[in-house]
């Protein structure tokens, strides 16, 4: 079983919530690969976890959906390195980035609305661009 995963001074997913295997990899390691399970498979019970505030569960649930499962679990691959250790410290480490990814609070958009000037800019252009276009055609004579 992992050891907790701190994700910054507010937040740590405890190690309860994290659940890791190991598999035969496909990466680099030539023969080695048919011997040692190097490879890690992490999983992060999203849907049961409580170390995580609610909004910034449902933003998680929005970055991580590829890798989401019908449970509410992530699972999170690393297949890096030939060594087991080192990549499930790389697994832990792309599931901190998500869950630090998910803790920040987007900017509420605030609507604006177009400058006096920015419509009178496209009003010039837009005169410009017919009086340019009105100049290309042939003269009929009539």
């Amino acid at each position: 079983m992992p050891a907790p995963l701190p994700i910054d001074d507010r937040v740590t997913v405890p190690a309860g919530d994290i659940v890791w295997t190991a598999t035969r990899s496909s990466g680099p390691g030539g023969q080695n690969v048919n011997k040692v399970s190097s490879r890690v498979e992490l999983r992060f019970n999203l849907a049961g976890t409580t170390a995580i505030p609610e909004a910034a569960r449902v933003r998680l649930r929005a970055i991580a959906r590829g890798a989401l499962d019908a449970d509410g679990w992530i699972l999170i691959k690393s297949d890096k390195t030939r060594d087991q250790l080192r990549n499930l410290e790389d697994a832990r480490q792309k599931l901190r980035e998500l869950i630090l990814q998910a803790l920040v609070v987007p900017k509420k958009r605030r609507p604006t609305r177009p400058t006096f000037g920015s419509k009178m800019r496209r009003l010039a252009d837009k005169k410009h661009h017919a009086d340019k276009k009105r100049g290309r055609t042939i003269p009929t004579g009539g």
